[in-house]
């Protein structure tokens, strides 16, 4: 089920000043990239692994994004140890999102317990519209959700904002 929702790529191509997104999942749906690397291919090397066109595509946007000044950041809740999932996360990070020019933090789930947070993962646009992504309990798809409500963006605003307080930069955590 989806709900009056709008383009992503037309909503981040309308962001103003920031773009937050918190995951909050072990294990996502499926990925191509995730099942090569399980495989043993080398995608943390650009010279030896090419991405595939739909994140060719997520690239460049991000890259157009910001590039016009919009800060971009991206907090992992993660249960440890991490699920070979988020390992793999980890280890295209540096290349699929930080080098990109996104921020990204992870903080392990043992340390937000006394954290209100939002029950699905979320995208957060200039502090003014929320994209709620819904997932099965695999990883697989769902749909999601769009809202302007100011007391649900404040919620979200809010439990980004402790989450990013609180969680580790990249560079600094290990799995």
């Amino acid at each position: 089920m989806t709900q009056n929702v709008p383009d992503f790529g037309a909503l981040l191509r309308g962001t103003e000043h920031s773009a937050v997104h918190l995951e909050m999942r072990d294990r996502y749906m499926d990925d191509p990239v995730f099942a090569d690397w399980r495989a043993g291919l080398p995608v943390d090397r650009p010279d030896a692994y090419e991405l595939p066109e739909e994140y060719q595509d997520w690239a460049a946007l991000v890259r157009e994004t910001v590039t016009r000044g919009v800060v971009m950041r991206r907090a992992r809740i993660v249960s440890e140890p991490v699920t070979d999932y988020i390992r793999w996360e980890h280890a295209i990070t540096e290349r699929h999102n930080i080098a990109l020019g996104e921020q990204v933090r992870w903080l392990p789930r043992r340390l937000a317990s006394d954290l209100a947070l939002p029950g699905n993962d979320l995208w957060l646009i200039d502090d003014r519209l929320v994209l709620f992504h819904w997932f099965t309990g695999d990883g697989d798809w769902a749909g999601h959700e769009f809202t302007e409500d100011p007391a649900r963006v404040k919620m979200v605003s809010a439990a980004f904002e402790a989450v990013w307080d609180r969680a580790v930069p990249h560079a600094q955590y290990t799995v």
